[in-house]
């Protein structure tokens, strides 16, 4: 059975308690893997979802699923307007939002305004195409100097920016990994760390070591998982979150100790979308 029409099953059976008013609870507790119990704040990133149906079935399907918090990717194509009411419908809230350079860059105050309106005071810059990516130390620095200055543009709406990380930030330049090239260069009031879990280990670093490493700097990880090597390419090597290599009886207690405030599940290619219920028992 593929994905999508998974999903589809899944949501006819909860859409009729969605309706009514009866959603999944949502239960957040560290001590899946064993750990002490305490609360684990969960959200979704909806770019998991980007191909079920449209905006506002992705939005519902994340809420049936038993989330209550979630990360976007810029609008969704949705006004601010239309974006309130969905999160009003839905009972979801943002709490994180992916905005690309190229608009962090040139049209801050639309993202500002549109973040202000649906309650969101987190912005993630979350990629760096091939083209964008500095060649030497001093090129990161730059970059991350520029990020940190966008920032404090932030800060001053009361918002804060983040950088995401994929695998190739685990590469070392000078002795240093580009990660801390970037955020060494810019104040940790003004740039924080979105750890992403997944690529740290495909980049052949230790997410656990990393997270305590930069204690206090990072405000979320993403809580994905990939398959033990060649396994799941049908997934692109991504697996449900506690079902692949990643040691998370050390990458829980290290985030929590890091100080992460969400724990924010994604897969980037699922074959099913049961993935993020799947995930999210497993948090």
């Amino acid at each position: 059975m593929t994905g999508n029409v998974r999903a589809w099953l899944v949501w006819g059976s909860l859409s009729g308690l969605f309706a009514g008013g009866t959603v999944c609870a949502q239960t957040e507790t560290i001590g899946a893997t064993g750990g002490a119990q305490a609360e684990l704040p969960i959200a979704v990133q909806m770019y998991t979802l980007r191909d079920l149906g449209s905006a506002p079935e992705q939005f519902r399907f994340a809420a049936a699923s038993g989330y209550r918090n979630v990360e976007t990717v810029g609008t969704h194509d949705l006004s601010a307007e239309e974006m309130d009411a969905l999160l009003d419908e839905t009972g979801l809230a943002v709490i994180s939002s992916h905005v690309d350079l190229n608009t962090l860059r040139t049209d801050l105050e639309s993202v500002v305004a549109f973040n202000e309106a649906i309650g969101n005071t987190t912005i993630v810059m979350p990629y760096l195409g091939e083209g964008d990516r500095p060649q030497d130390a001093a090129g990161w620095q730059e970059l991350g100097a520029e990020l940190g200055e966008i920032g404090a543009q932030l800060k001053e709406s009361g918002m804060q920016l983040a950088y995401h990380n994929h695998d190739f930030e685990m590469e070392e330049i000078d002795g240093e990994l580009i990660i801390d090239h970037v955020l060494n260069a810019a104040d940790p009031e003004n740039l924080m760390w979105q750890a992403d879990v997944a690529w740290i280990d495909r980049g052949g670093q230790d997410p656990a070591q990393l997270l305590s490493d930069h204690a206090g700097r990072v405000i979320s990880i993403h809580a994905k998982d990939n398959y033990p090597e060649g396994e799941g390419e049908d997934e692109g090597g991504f697996a449900t979150v506690g079902s692949g290599r990643l040691d998370w009886d050390a990458v829980l207690p290290a985030a929590d100790e890091a100080g992460v405030q969400y724990y924010i599940v994604e897969h980037d290619q699922p074959a099913d979308y049961q993935t993020i219920a799947d995930s999210f028992e497993f948090l």
